[in-house]
Protein backbone atom coordinates (compact mmCIF):
# COMPACT_ATOMS: atom_id res chain seq x y z
CA UNK A 1 0.00 0.00 0.00
CA UNK A 2 3.15 2.29 0.68
CA UNK A 3 3.72 2.03 -2.80
CA UNK A 4 0.58 3.84 -3.85
CA UNK A 5 1.24 6.66 -1.63
CA UNK A 6 4.63 7.10 -3.29
CA UNK A 7 3.48 6.45 -6.93
CA UNK A 8 0.82 9.08 -6.02
CA UNK A 9 3.28 11.87 -5.10
CA UNK A 10 5.74 10.91 -7.48
CA UNK A 11 3.28 11.43 -10.26
CA UNK A 12 2.05 14.42 -9.25
CA UNK A 13 5.44 15.78 -9.04
CA UNK A 14 6.04 14.57 -12.83
CA UNK A 15 3.53 13.35 -14.83
CA UNK A 16 4.21 11.36 -17.93
CA UNK A 17 7.49 13.01 -19.79
CA UNK A 18 6.26 14.57 -23.27
CA UNK A 19 9.77 12.92 -24.96
CA UNK A 20 9.10 9.80 -23.56
CA UNK A 21 5.16 9.82 -24.97
CA UNK A 22 6.64 11.15 -28.18
CA UNK A 23 8.95 8.33 -28.58
CA UNK A 24 6.52 5.19 -26.77
CA UNK A 25 3.20 6.63 -26.57
CA UNK A 26 1.91 6.00 -23.49
CA UNK A 27 1.39 2.32 -21.89
CA UNK A 28 -2.09 2.75 -21.07
CA UNK A 29 -3.00 3.00 -24.86
CA UNK A 30 -0.93 0.46 -26.03
CA UNK A 31 -3.48 -2.31 -25.35
CA UNK A 32 -6.46 -0.25 -27.68
CA UNK A 33 -5.47 -1.46 -30.86
CA UNK A 34 -5.79 -4.72 -29.51
CA UNK A 35 -9.47 -4.07 -28.00
CA UNK A 36 -10.85 -2.39 -31.60
CA UNK A 37 -9.28 -5.56 -33.27
CA UNK A 38 -11.30 -7.80 -31.53
CA UNK A 39 -14.21 -6.01 -32.02
CA UNK A 40 -13.68 -5.33 -35.41
CA UNK A 41 -13.28 -9.23 -35.77
CA UNK A 42 -15.93 -10.96 -32.91
CA UNK A 43 -18.61 -8.22 -33.16
CA UNK A 44 -20.24 -9.34 -36.83
CA UNK A 45 -23.32 -7.21 -37.72
CA UNK A 46 -24.81 -10.70 -38.92
CA UNK A 47 -24.41 -12.75 -35.61
CA UNK A 48 -26.83 -13.17 -33.10
CA UNK A 49 -26.74 -11.28 -30.28
CA UNK A 50 -26.17 -14.05 -27.76
CA UNK A 51 -23.22 -15.13 -29.93
CA UNK A 52 -21.57 -11.28 -29.75
CA UNK A 53 -22.57 -11.02 -26.22
CA UNK A 54 -20.53 -14.12 -25.19
CA UNK A 55 -18.07 -12.83 -27.87
CA UNK A 56 -17.95 -9.49 -25.90
CA UNK A 57 -17.02 -11.43 -22.11
CA UNK A 58 -14.15 -13.51 -23.82
CA UNK A 59 -12.89 -10.55 -25.10
CA UNK A 60 -13.44 -9.12 -21.46
CA UNK A 61 -11.57 -11.65 -19.92
CA UNK A 62 -8.84 -11.46 -22.04
CA UNK A 63 -8.31 -8.14 -22.01
CA UNK A 64 -8.61 -8.16 -18.27
CA UNK A 65 -5.73 -10.99 -18.11
CA UNK A 66 -3.45 -9.20 -20.93
CA UNK A 67 -3.21 -6.10 -18.02
CA UNK A 68 -2.91 -8.69 -15.52
CA UNK A 69 -0.51 -10.88 -17.02
CA UNK A 70 1.20 -7.24 -18.26
CA UNK A 71 1.59 -6.01 -14.39
CA UNK A 72 2.22 -9.13 -13.41
CA UNK A 73 5.41 -9.73 -15.84
CA UNK A 74 6.70 -5.79 -14.68
CA UNK A 75 6.25 -6.36 -11.05
CA UNK A 76 8.66 -9.83 -11.38
CA UNK A 77 11.19 -8.28 -12.83
CA UNK A 78 11.43 -5.73 -9.98
CA UNK A 79 11.69 -8.00 -7.15
CA UNK A 80 11.81 -7.42 -3.65
CA UNK A 81 14.88 -5.47 -3.45
CA UNK A 82 14.73 -1.51 -2.36
CA UNK A 83 15.59 -1.01 -6.22
CA UNK A 84 13.06 -3.04 -7.24
CA UNK A 85 10.77 -1.27 -5.42
CA UNK A 86 11.57 2.06 -6.34
CA UNK A 87 11.29 0.42 -10.33
CA UNK A 88 7.80 -0.49 -9.31
CA UNK A 89 6.31 2.69 -8.16
CA UNK A 90 7.95 4.15 -11.37
CA UNK A 91 6.30 1.67 -13.24
CA UNK A 92 2.90 2.44 -11.72
CA UNK A 93 3.02 6.45 -12.06
CA UNK A 94 1.74 5.97 -16.20
CA UNK A 95 -1.62 4.38 -14.88
CA UNK A 96 -2.67 7.60 -13.10
CA UNK A 97 -3.27 10.99 -14.07
CA UNK A 98 -3.79 13.38 -11.27
CA UNK A 99 -0.66 15.77 -12.95
CA UNK A 100 -2.31 15.36 -16.32
CA UNK A 101 -5.93 16.14 -15.62
CA UNK A 102 -5.24 19.26 -13.87
CA UNK A 103 -2.93 20.30 -16.76
CA UNK A 104 -5.92 19.48 -18.93
CA UNK A 105 -8.86 21.09 -16.96
CA UNK A 106 -6.29 24.22 -16.19
CA UNK A 107 -6.09 24.47 -19.76
CA UNK A 108 -9.44 25.26 -20.14
CA UNK A 109 -10.47 27.70 -17.06
CA UNK A 110 -7.49 30.13 -18.23
CA UNK A 111 -8.99 30.80 -21.52
CA UNK A 112 -12.30 30.99 -19.88
CA UNK A 113 -10.86 33.53 -17.33
CA UNK A 114 -9.79 35.89 -19.83
CA UNK A 115 -13.01 35.54 -22.23
CA UNK A 116 -11.48 33.49 -24.95
CA UNK A 117 -14.15 31.38 -25.71
CA UNK A 118 -12.81 29.73 -28.55
CA UNK A 119 -9.56 28.54 -26.78
CA UNK A 120 -11.75 27.43 -24.00
CA UNK A 121 -13.57 25.37 -26.27
CA UNK A 122 -10.73 23.66 -27.87
CA UNK A 123 -9.30 22.85 -25.04
CA UNK A 124 -12.73 21.49 -23.02
CA UNK A 125 -13.22 19.30 -26.54
CA UNK A 126 -9.57 17.41 -25.73
CA UNK A 127 -10.87 16.18 -22.23
CA UNK A 128 -14.76 15.50 -23.06
CA UNK A 129 -16.99 13.23 -25.48
CA UNK A 130 -20.04 15.55 -26.08
CA UNK A 131 -19.69 18.57 -29.05
CA UNK A 132 -18.24 21.80 -27.89
CA UNK A 133 -18.94 23.81 -31.08
CA UNK A 134 -22.16 25.41 -29.32
CA UNK A 135 -20.99 25.59 -25.74
CA UNK A 136 -21.71 29.00 -24.41
CA UNK A 137 -18.80 29.68 -20.89
CA UNK A 138 -21.41 28.48 -18.41
CA UNK A 139 -21.41 25.03 -20.94
CA UNK A 140 -17.41 25.08 -21.55
CA UNK A 141 -17.56 25.14 -17.13
CA UNK A 142 -20.06 22.78 -16.59
CA UNK A 143 -18.13 20.57 -18.96
CA UNK A 144 -14.82 20.68 -17.45
CA UNK A 145 -15.99 20.47 -13.90
CA UNK A 146 -17.76 17.14 -14.74
CA UNK A 147 -14.75 15.43 -16.44
CA UNK A 148 -12.82 16.92 -13.51
CA UNK A 149 -15.26 15.17 -11.04
CA UNK A 150 -15.49 11.52 -13.15
CA UNK A 151 -12.08 11.58 -13.93
CA UNK A 152 -10.65 12.36 -10.87
CA UNK A 153 -12.10 8.28 -9.86
CA UNK A 154 -11.65 6.76 -13.49
CA UNK A 155 -7.77 8.31 -13.54
CA UNK A 156 -6.85 8.67 -10.31
CA UNK A 157 -8.79 7.05 -7.06
CA UNK A 158 -9.69 3.68 -8.83
CA UNK A 159 -6.31 3.03 -10.20
CA UNK A 160 -4.78 4.13 -6.88
CA UNK A 161 -7.19 1.46 -5.34
CA UNK A 162 -6.43 -1.36 -7.19
CA UNK A 163 -2.81 -0.98 -7.18
CA UNK A 164 -2.70 -0.79 -3.58
CA UNK A 165 -5.27 -3.77 -3.37
CA UNK A 166 -3.39 -5.83 -6.64
CA UNK A 167 -0.28 -4.03 -7.40
CA UNK A 168 0.83 -3.69 -10.68
CA UNK A 169 -1.50 -6.20 -11.71
CA UNK A 170 -4.40 -4.71 -10.28
CA UNK A 171 -3.91 -1.54 -11.16
CA UNK A 172 -2.91 -2.62 -15.24
CA UNK A 173 -5.82 -5.03 -15.54
CA UNK A 174 -8.25 -2.03 -14.02
CA UNK A 175 -6.36 0.36 -16.48
CA UNK A 176 -7.29 -2.10 -19.48
CA UNK A 177 -11.20 -2.45 -18.63
CA UNK A 178 -11.46 0.92 -18.14
CA UNK A 179 -9.80 1.54 -21.64
CA UNK A 180 -12.17 -1.51 -23.30
CA UNK A 181 -15.27 0.54 -21.25
CA UNK A 182 -14.59 3.79 -22.82
CA UNK A 183 -13.86 2.21 -26.21
CA UNK A 184 -16.57 -0.60 -26.89
CA UNK A 185 -18.75 -0.09 -23.78
CA UNK A 186 -21.64 1.85 -25.40
CA UNK A 187 -25.12 1.67 -25.29
CA UNK A 188 -25.38 2.28 -29.41
CA UNK A 189 -26.82 -0.85 -31.10
CA UNK A 190 -23.40 -1.29 -32.64
CA UNK A 191 -21.35 -1.95 -29.30
CA UNK A 192 -24.44 -3.09 -26.85
CA UNK A 193 -24.04 -6.71 -27.00
CA UNK A 194 -20.14 -7.07 -27.61
CA UNK A 195 -19.38 -4.37 -25.16
CA UNK A 196 -21.62 -5.27 -22.41
CA UNK A 197 -19.64 -7.46 -20.09
CA UNK A 198 -16.47 -4.78 -20.45
CA UNK A 199 -18.96 -2.03 -18.93
CA UNK A 200 -20.35 -4.31 -16.13
CA UNK A 201 -16.85 -5.51 -15.09
CA UNK A 202 -15.86 -1.71 -15.49
CA UNK A 203 -18.95 -0.63 -13.39
CA UNK A 204 -18.22 -3.50 -10.34
CA UNK A 205 -14.53 -2.14 -10.37
CA UNK A 206 -15.41 1.32 -9.72
CA UNK A 207 -18.08 0.69 -7.37
CA UNK A 208 -15.95 0.95 -4.02
CA UNK A 209 -13.76 3.49 -5.88
CA UNK A 210 -16.41 5.98 -6.78
CA UNK A 211 -17.98 6.01 -3.89
CA UNK A 212 -14.72 6.75 -2.27
CA UNK A 213 -13.54 9.78 -4.66
CA UNK A 214 -17.13 11.29 -3.85
CA UNK A 215 -16.82 10.90 -0.08
CA UNK A 216 -13.00 13.10 -1.09
CA UNK A 217 -14.70 15.43 -2.73
CA UNK A 218 -17.26 16.42 -0.08
CA UNK A 219 -14.40 16.33 2.54
CA UNK A 220 -12.05 18.68 -0.06
CA UNK A 221 -15.40 20.79 -0.62
CA UNK A 222 -16.27 20.97 2.96
CA UNK A 223 -19.96 20.28 1.90
CA UNK A 224 -21.55 18.37 -0.96
CA UNK A 225 -23.27 15.23 0.78
CA UNK A 226 -26.38 15.63 0.91
CA UNK A 227 -25.86 16.81 -2.65
CA UNK A 228 -24.21 13.51 -3.40
CA UNK A 229 -26.28 11.12 -1.68
CA UNK A 230 -29.89 12.62 -2.89
CA UNK A 231 -28.74 12.91 -6.62
CA UNK A 232 -25.86 10.71 -7.18
CA UNK A 233 -27.96 7.48 -7.82
CA UNK A 234 -29.99 9.53 -10.69
CA UNK A 235 -27.43 9.00 -13.00
CA UNK A 236 -27.21 5.99 -15.83
CA UNK A 237 -24.46 4.89 -14.40
CA UNK A 238 -23.75 3.64 -11.42
CA UNK A 239 -20.91 5.30 -10.12
CA UNK A 240 -20.19 8.53 -12.40
CA UNK A 241 -23.06 10.19 -10.38
CA UNK A 242 -21.12 10.13 -7.28
CA UNK A 243 -17.49 12.11 -7.89
CA UNK A 244 -20.38 14.41 -10.11
CA UNK A 245 -22.92 15.02 -7.37
CA UNK A 246 -20.33 15.85 -5.04
CA UNK A 247 -18.77 18.31 -6.66
CA UNK A 248 -21.70 19.92 -7.51
CA UNK A 249 -22.71 20.10 -4.24
CA UNK A 250 -19.29 21.18 -2.39
CA UNK A 251 -19.59 24.09 -4.97
CA UNK A 252 -22.88 24.77 -4.50
CA UNK A 253 -23.57 24.93 -8.47
CA UNK A 254 -25.54 23.25 -11.19
CA UNK A 255 -24.21 20.01 -13.01
CA UNK A 256 -25.44 17.58 -15.30
CA UNK A 257 -28.68 18.23 -17.67
CA UNK A 258 -28.67 17.90 -21.97
CA UNK A 259 -25.81 18.05 -23.43
CA UNK A 260 -24.92 17.21 -27.56
CA UNK A 261 -23.10 13.85 -28.52
CA UNK A 262 -22.43 13.56 -32.47
CA UNK A 263 -25.29 15.94 -33.29
CA UNK A 264 -28.01 14.74 -30.97
CA UNK A 265 -29.40 15.92 -28.22
CA UNK A 266 -28.85 13.38 -24.85
CA UNK A 267 -31.03 14.17 -21.85
CA UNK A 268 -28.73 13.66 -18.91
CA UNK A 269 -30.27 13.87 -15.08
CA UNK A 270 -29.10 17.29 -13.05
CA UNK A 271 -27.19 17.39 -10.10
CA UNK A 272 -28.28 20.41 -7.69
CA UNK A 273 -30.75 21.87 -10.21
CA UNK A 274 -31.69 24.77 -7.88
CA UNK A 275 -27.86 26.30 -7.91
CA UNK A 276 -26.70 28.96 -10.12
CA UNK A 277 -24.96 27.82 -13.25
CA UNK A 278 -21.00 27.39 -13.37
CA UNK A 279 -18.18 30.06 -14.09
CA UNK A 280 -14.32 30.41 -14.64
CA UNK A 281 -14.12 30.85 -10.99
CA UNK A 282 -16.03 27.86 -10.04
CA UNK A 283 -13.31 26.01 -12.51
CA UNK A 284 -10.86 27.42 -10.35
CA UNK A 285 -12.50 26.74 -7.01
CA UNK A 286 -12.93 23.26 -8.31
CA UNK A 287 -9.25 22.60 -9.20
CA UNK A 288 -8.55 23.65 -5.68
CA UNK A 289 -10.70 20.95 -4.34
CA UNK A 290 -9.22 18.44 -6.76
CA UNK A 291 -5.66 19.02 -5.47
CA UNK A 292 -6.98 18.46 -1.66
CA UNK A 293 -9.04 15.26 -2.61
CA UNK A 294 -5.80 14.46 -3.94
CA UNK A 295 -3.54 15.05 -1.11
CA UNK A 296 -6.88 13.52 0.68
CA UNK A 297 -5.93 10.32 -1.04
CA UNK A 298 -2.48 9.97 -0.56
CA UNK A 299 -2.72 10.66 3.25
CA UNK A 300 -5.44 7.85 3.24
CA UNK A 301 -3.82 5.35 1.58
CA UNK A 302 -0.35 6.35 4.01
CA UNK A 303 -2.51 5.82 7.53
CA UNK A 304 -3.42 2.45 5.70
CA UNK A 305 -0.24 1.18 5.22
CA UNK A 306 1.08 2.09 9.23
CA UNK A 307 -2.07 0.34 10.21
CA UNK A 308 -0.83 -2.65 8.59
CA UNK A 309 2.68 -1.95 9.48
CA UNK A 310 1.77 -2.10 12.97
CA UNK A 311 -0.62 -5.01 12.92
CA UNK A 312 2.49 -7.50 11.97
Amino acid sequence: MIEAVLALGLEAALGYPDPLYRRIGHPVSWIAPLITGMEARFNQAEAPEWRRRGNGVAAAAAIAAIGAGFGLTLQRLCGRSLAGRAALILLATPGLAQRSLYQHVDAVRRPLARGDLTAARTAVGRVVGRDVAGLDKTGVATAALESLAESFNDGVVAPAFWLAIGGLPGLYAYKALNTADSLIGHMEPRWRAFGWASARADDLLNLIPARIAGALIAVSGRGGWRTMLQDAPKHASPNAGWPEAAMAGALDVRLGGPAVYDGEMVHRPTFNPDAPTPTAADLDRGLKIYRNACILLAMGFGICALARQRRR
